[in-house]
């Protein structure tokens, strides 16, 4: 049954590895969908992997969708104490969206509880999407046959020529795209800084930050035939 409900997953790490700077998500990437969803009539839950208020790395309120999101009554109520992953119950969700930002590199690995939240919306028939390093979310994820989420599938993230673009491939724990290659996904990338959305099935994922409003869309439409 359809809950008209969908989470938007945020990263709860700020360290930028050891450069002494900060990091979190990237508001674009969690404002953009986020718009798309609730114009199509959709509650939306703003997860985060530790619970409490995200960390964030860039906005642009010059942005009007961003200003949205940041002053909507809604999210800035949520934002100030998000529900960590732990706590959410799969069954709430038509879809499960992994937003961007560098944070992510370091806790979605590792979080058995977005793992178990991802597998078990998309086992339930449900949609799973991510958008430039939010993908870092799915390397990890197997299904109950023991393979792969991403396995044999189509998908787009954050280019090892955008990281290197940004100065932060030594940076980063591991090449998001290389490691979603060596774990079976067939990667594809369009042009630094260009959107890029690439549906597999049920399956949505955007290379970078240009690519948030469509992958917003394509989880409609996803939803839409499913």
């Amino acid at each position: 049954m359809a809950t008209k409900k969908i989470a938007i997953v945020l990263t709860s790490h700020e360290a930028l590895g050891d450069t002494g700077k900060k990091t979190g998500y990237y508001v674009g990437e969690a404002a953009h969908p986020w718009a798309e969803f609730v114009d199509a009539g959709y509650a939306v839950d703003l997860l985060s992997i530790a619970g409490g208020t995200p960390p964030t790395d860039g906005e642009d309120r010059s942005d009007p969708v961003q200003e949205r999101y940041l002053t909507d009554a809604d999210v800035t109520g949520q934002l100030a104490a998000t529900r960590p992953v732990r706590d959410a119950d799969q069954a709430d969700y038509d879809a499960v969206l992994l937003a961007g930002g560098h944070g992510t590199m370091w806790d979605f690995p590792g979080s058995t509880e977005l793992q178990a939240l991802v597998r078990d919306v998309y086992e339930r028939g449900g949609v799973v999407a991510a958008v430039c390093h939010g993908p870092a979310g799915l390397v990890d994820v197997r299904l109950s046959s023991g393979e792969h989420l991403v396995a044999g599938r189509t998908v787009s993230a954050f280019t090892n020529s955008e990281e290197s673009a940004v100065g932060l491939t030594e940076v980063v724990p591991f090449a998001l795209q290389t490691r979603l290659e060596q774990v079976g996904a067939k990667h594809i990338a369009g042009p630094d800084w260009q959107p890029k959305v690439v549906r597999d099935g049920r399956l949505v994922t955007g290379q970078n930050p240009q690519s948030a409003a469509g992958v917003g869309s394509e989880v409609l439409k996803a939803l839409a035939d499913n």
